[in-house]
């Protein structure tokens, strides 16, 4: 290839960002190979810093970005040079590329790049990435994976500043597999959500779900971690407040909002539930008032339409004991308001008024349902305060 057809094709291909230079190309079936070779040539001993003697050449063969849609693979002419230097371990050396690619990688820096991107950007799936660069699927992920460690996690300075901890589980897997746990727990840094400066950052995702995973990971931290952890935002499983409490006494657990508000809307299903049976004698059915709402019960106050405003005060006026119902409806809709005020001081206030009323105002028969909910708003009015 001559030097013009040489600097079209670098040009398009951009391999000088990968330090090399096209000399020649061919295509065989799906695949378009560019034969390379490095743009300059770098002798020295990486053991010695002697300046050693060409030897000869090997191929080195990796996958690089698909090229107009066919995938793309890279024959590098890679020389390798002996060191003459007699107090030298290392007798023959190849010419380092570390732009080109990782030691023994089968695939170019940015190809790992260019796999995030159209996996996190482009939503595209590993499949139809892997079928674009002529890969498999578990190499594509595997490389998705260890980029994504590299890029977040193994960065110095990742778990700097965390002083809001959220702690959630995950079920990724929902077919039966090998055993080994459907669940993840995921830590996230709250902190920037707090202060109002950024998003929450992902910290780690640890397999399993129970006490002793999430104590091993706190453990696992240094002393200055668990010591800077002020507040731990959970739902309301037992084992991470055992966890918590454990490795970071001092922080305060909570439980996070999300949860507050689903826990309050499950217990409203189940105290519509519980007054189904009681007036009806059986399961909701349709033409039943409580059934018919069961669904516009969960929605927020302000959504709803005329007409389901309607359904509502038909619904709770239907009978007597309906008004279970009609109170736990509002507990629901009053903590929704309380998480959704313009300021902390309005939310804090809010929360404690609605504490005061459910001590105060609810009748005794009803406070079995409410109660559960008293319990994590009252858990929860010190997150609030913090945030």
């Amino acid at each position: 290839m001559n030097a013009t057809a040489s600097l079209l094709a670098d040009t398009i291909c951009r391999t000088v960002e990968l330090g090399v230079t096209i000399t020649d190309a061919a295509v065989a079936d799906e695949f378009t190979h560019l034969f390379c070779s490095p743009v300059t040539l770098d002798p020295v001993c990486a053991d010695c810093g002697t300046e050693g003697r060409l030897r000869d050449h090997v191929q080195r063969k990796v996958t690089d970005l698909p090229i107009v849609g066919h995938p793309t693979r890279l024959h590098v002419r890679i020389p390798r040079f002996t060191c003459d230097n007699i107090e030298c371990e290392t007798r023959i050396f190849q010419q380092r590329m570390p732009a080109l690619a990782k030691p023994r990688a089968k695939t170019t820096r940015r190809c790992s790049r260019w796999i995030l991107q159209r996996l996190a950007i482009d939503r595209t799936s590993v499949s139809a990435v892997a079928k674009a660069l002529g890969l498999g699927w578990d190499l594509v992920n595997d490389l998705a994976v260890t980029e994504t460690r590299a890029m977040v996690y193994d960065q110095p300075g990742h778990f700097d500043g965390v002083r809001i901890l959220g702690v959630d589980e995950h079920k990724w897997k929902h077919v039966r597999g090998d055993g080994t746990s459907s669940f993840v727990t995921v830590l996230v840094d709250l902190t920037p959500v707090v202060d109002g400066t950024g998003p929450s950052r992902l910290l780690d995702m640890i397999p399993g779900r129970s006490a002793k995973v999430l104590t091993e990971w706190l453990n696992a931290r240094d002393q200055a971690f668990r010591d800077r952890v002020k507040v731990v935002t959970m739902d309301g499983f037992a084992g991470y407040h055992t966890a918590a409490a454990k490795a970071v006494p001092e922080a305060r657990t909570v439980m996070d909002p999300f949860h507050v508000v689903h826990l309050a809307a499950d217990k409203l299903t189940v105290c519509r539930q519980r007054i189904q049976q009681a007036t009806t004698g059986h399961r909701g059915r349709t033409g039943d008032p409580l059934y018919g709402i069961r669904r516009t019960l969960r929605t927020r106050a302000e959504l709803l339409t005329d007409k389901q405003k309607v359904r509502l005060f038909k619904a709770f006026t239907a009978n007597d004991a309906h008004a279970a119902v009609e109170v736990t409806y509002s507990v629901y809709q009053r903590l929704i308001a309380a998480y959704e005020a313009s300021g902390k001081r309005e939310g804090k206030i809010a929360m404690y008024k609605l504490l005061r009323s459910i001590r105060a105002g609810v009748p005794t028969e009803l406070w079995s349902v409410p109660a559960k909910v008293a319990t994590a708003i009252k858990r929860r009015v010190v997150y609030v305060s913090e945030s």
